[in-house]
């Protein structure tokens, strides 16, 4: 199960980003799990996400999907930002 990082901006704050449900909702009903949350400390507008994702091509093609739109509108964050990094 390979481990990733992403990366990006959020437009909300980032209490409301940290407080948020929509994530752990969205990436548990992938079976992703060991999700942590990190915020930059000098720009707080830029956040990223470790976790444990079970199926690469399954997480890819859901955050395509509508719930992920849903999840990342809720939670503020901006699509085209998004980088992710898999653990070698």
């Amino acid at each position: 199960m390979p481990t990733i990082i992403a990366h990006h901006k959020i437009t909300k704050s980032a209490e409301h980003w940290l407080k948020s449900p929509k994530r752990k909702e969205f990436f548990g009903s992938l079976g992703v799990t060991s999700l942590r949350t990190f915020v930059d400390p000098r720009d707080q507008t830029h956040v990223a996400i470790l976790m444990d994702v079970p199926d690469m091509d399954t997480l890819a093609k859901a955050l395509q999907g509508q719930a992920a739109a849903d999840a990342m509108a809720f939670d503020g964050v901006v699509p085209e930002s998004i980088k992710i990094l898999v653990e070698s």
